[in-house]
């Protein structure tokens, strides 16, 4: 049996919690066995499995599939009732809060506003880059997703990529900022790095931005359409999943150049080379709307405005527009 499932229900995650059915389960998933021959594999007696065979059944993770009998000998197949598992379960505080999971791209200013709105709900960040956090919410383990990706075709920001993953969805999309990305560099510049031809210099060390997120996607674009190869780049594989940890890596001195935000640059004492701004956009699904209210209003709000203006190279001339598409 190939086909994978998603455990969510408290019975089947406190089965496998118990390592010992977390064993026979794994074995079982590789195909059918019976009490003997898995007694015989494990080195435990009949009466162990049956017990916790027993419970993985219970669970709905494994059935009996087949019954042979052989003479006076009755033998009982179990096999996994898939081919796979995935655990998918959140582990929150106990909260008389409301709490709602972003998953998406990292940004500074949605820091702030989930500090600012802690009093209305608990915002718990999961920063794992634009398009993962895309896939997160598609398959329903984050509420919120936040994503900057530039459709090359278009020009377009983040709507192409909606379209080709949600197409049977209805979702809000919600401007946050507009962004100013670039190469952070050393204060002075001392490796004189001017723009991204110089990340295939032999002498300069890059760090990089996870897989997937919108930083990474435009950096691997750009770098096809110059003809630099990404084995040119010393330190590509290099990757963090925030703008402060890559600009932190400059900082140390253990890179000479990232990409990422004029803010991240800034408040790290570092240089920074402008290369383009882009769109950052809140998306959830439109039936969840009123709760996002607290945040919606938030975002509206002079007080978002005036203190995300203090970040470097943040606009938020558009902060709380509806993108329609």
């Amino acid at each position: 049996m190939n086909s994978a499932r998603t455990i969510q229900s408290v019975d089947q995650i406190k089965a496998l919690a118990d390592p010992q059915r977390l064993l026979i389960l794994q074995r079982l998933l590789t195909g059918q066995a019976t009490l003997s021959q898995l007694a015989n594999q494990l080195k435990h007696s009949p009466a162990w499995v049956r017990h916790h065979l027993l419970g993985l059944e219970k669970a709905g993770l494994v059935e009996l599939v087949e019954v042979r009998k052989t003479g006076r000998v009755i033998e009982k197949y179990y096999q996994a009732k898939a081919g796979a598992y995935l655990v998918q379960q959140w582990v929150l505080p106990a909260s008389d809060k409301p709490f709602l999971i972003f998953s998406g791209s990292h940004d500074l200013a949605l820091e702030w506003l989930a500090a600012r709105t802690q009093r209305f709900l608990q915002m718990i960040i999961l920063p794992v880059g634009s398009l993962n956090g895309l896939i997160n919410l598609r398959q329903g383990v984050c509420q919120l997703s936040g994503t900057h990706i530039l459709d090359p075709s278009t020009g377009e920001y983040n709507t192409p990529t909606l379209k080709r993953l949600f197409p049977d969805r209805s979702l809000q999309v919600i401007t946050l900022a507009h962004r100013t990305q670039g190469l952070m560099i050393a204060r002075k510049n001392p490796k004189g790095i001017h723009g991204i031809n110089d990340l295939a210099r032999a002498d300069v060390r890059f760090v990089n931005r996870n897989e997937g997120s919108g930083t990474r996607l435009w950096l691997d674009t750009e770098l096809g359409r110059l003809g630099i190869s990404t084995a040119k780049v010393l330190g590509y594989e290099h990757q963090f999943n925030t703008h402060q940890q890559t600009a932190r890596c400059v900082q140390k001195g253990e890179a000479d150049v990232a990409l990422g935000l004029q803010a991240a640059a800034f408040h790290f004492g570092l240089d920074f080379i402008p290369l383009y701004e882009e769109r950052y956009d809140l998306v959830f699904y439109n039936q969840e709307m009123d709760k996002f209210s607290p945040l919606l209003v938030s975002l509206t709000s002079s007080e978002f405005r005036n203190q995300i203006q203090t970040l470097s190279g943040y606009n938020t001339t558009h902060s709380g527009e509806q993108i329609l598409f």
